[in-house]
């Protein structure tokens, strides 16, 4: 039904889709049923998680950038806030419960192929286990002064000022 991002049939009654000007730009447009689709960005947060002078990474264990560190970190779901979606992604991630602060920072998802915002929330261990889950094969806290930047899959770190 999709191909990089832009339907090519009616979602709601399957014809096919012409590329018409629209709410101020050429959108892919039902001539059938009317439907107009707009492709939104994605919304993604990550979580800066320091604790005893230490950071908390997770190694990707999927695509892109498998085998490199990031923070925790996903996408938010169409049915979910930023702050509980990220709450759940640290748990999915990490093993650990979490309570979200203060947003941070956002950046540009520098993904040639998605259009997006990174939301970089700062996030409190609650309880849990340590243990690696879902999309990651290492979770690990980094000595502030031992940050693996080289093997980092996102630069969103840089430029933060992590002594707090």
């Amino acid at each position: 039904m999709k191909a990089r991002g832009v339907y090519r049939y009616c979602p709601y009654c399957g014809h096919p889709l012409e590329r018409q000007f629209r709410f101020g730009a050429v959108r892919p447009v039902c001539p059938q049923c009317g439907f107009v689709h707009f492709c939104d960005p994605k919304l993604a947060v990550g979580a800066l998680i320091l604790q005893e002078n230490r950071i908390l990474l997770v190694r990707r264990g999927v695509v892109p950038r498998k085998g490199y560190w990031a923070m925790p970190s996903g996408f938010v779901e169409c049915d979910e806030q930023p702050r509980p979606a990220l709450v759940r992604e640290i748990q999915e991630e990490t093993g650990l419960a979490a309570r979200v602060g203060r947003l941070i920072d956002l950046f540009p998802i520098a993904d040639p192929n998605k259009s997006g915002i990174f939301l970089l929330f700062e996030a409190h261990i609650t309880g849990g286990t340590l243990q690696p889950g879902d999309d990651v094969d290492e979770v690990r806290w980094f000595p502030l002064d031992a940050i693996p930047w080289e093997r980092m899959a996102f630069p969103q770190l840089r430029g933060l000022d992590l002594n707090r």
